[in-house]
């Protein structure tokens, strides 16, 4: 990207509660999917640098995991404390909450990013979910003068609904300057990093609500041969009863994790891809900080 007079370039952190739509708002914005997305709250697990890049400028989205109160736990203050030191140095925060709902830990975000001295835009997500819209003129009013926002947008990050408009007020926020990163590059993350995020994703699409916060992917082998990408997946869940439901009887749930998941890296890599995965036990490996670590969960 050739260096403009009055191109702009920053950073724009994507922040909320969990489950408010903030991995769909980010592939939607940058036009590709980057972040796995599921109906179970907390699905997010790292933050995600999603990079686009326009003739006006280059916006630099950050996704982060949803902001909880629940931090009792190992995996839970590692979350809260990823999406926390990814408000550092930005320039922009967009606060998406869900139309029509504000909880506990909507005012806890709240309290968080207001502490800081830089624009906050609202985002009021999945509106394509409200029946009625007459409800929305009397929530967007309450909600938006719950502190100084810089602006209210509502939206469907699903649906692409009021996306251009939100676009062009980042934009316009962003300090000016030549951009950061070369014009074709999407993300900050691996190759290796978005195989286990993709099977990961399946695992958690398919599975009870307890399982998918049991588990975590490692990627043992990942090797390039022409237009093949040969790569080993090792699923880590928590105990034995887990791993014998994601494996299933005769194998046949595991082989269909592993189907779909490599039909998603296929399309994502725009390879072929062989894929195996194997199952193992770590025994409360997410309420253990040293567990976390080892397996990429560190700050």
């Amino acid at each position: 990207m050739s260096e403009q007079p009055n191109s702009r370039c920053g950073y724009c952190a994507i922040v909320g509660r969990p489950n408010v739509g903030k991995s769909t708002l980010l592939n939607r914005l940058i036009g590709q999917k980057l972040a796995i997305t599921s109906h179970k709250p907390q699905t997010t697990r790292h933050s995600i640098l999603g990079v686009k890049t326009t003739d006006e400028g280059q916006i630099i989205y950050v996704d982060t995991p949803g902001l909880h109160k629940r931090g009792d736990h190992a995996m839970n203050r590692y979350l809260n404390r990823t999406a926390r030191s990814a408000l550092a140095d930005v320039d922009m925060i967009l606060f998406v909450v869900e139309a029509l709902r504000w909880t506990d830990e909507d005012q806890a975000v709240l309290e968080t990013v207001s502490r800081l001295d830089i624009p906050i835009l609202l985002l009021v997500n999945k509106i394509d979910t409200v029946k009625n819209k007459e409800e929305l003129l009397p929530y967007l009013d309450t909600t938006s003068k719950r502190f100084e926002f810089s602006a209210v947008i509502p939206l469907s990050a699903r649906k692409g609904d009021n996306i251009a408009p939100l676009e062009k007020q980042v934009l316009s926020g962003m300090p000016e300057g030549i951009a950061y990163f070369p014009e074709d590059q999407l993300t900050d993350r691996s190759e290796r990093f978005f195989a286990a995020e993709l099977i990961r994703e399946q695992l958690t699409q398919r599975y009870a609500k307890e399982i998918p916060y049991a588990l975590t992917v490692e990627i043992e082998k990942f090797e390039e041969e022409g237009n093949l990408y040969r790569i080993h997946g090792l699923i880590w869940v928590e105990r034995e009863g887990q791993k014998n439901i994601i494996i299933g009887a005769k194998g046949e749930a595991l082989k269909a994790v592993g189907t779909q998941a490599r039909i998603e890296m296929e399309k994502f890599f725009d390879k072929k891809v062989f894929l195996q995965l194997w199952v193992k036990v770590k025994k409360s490996w997410s309420s253990d900080e040293g567990a976390l670590s080892r397996l990429g969960y560190s700050d």
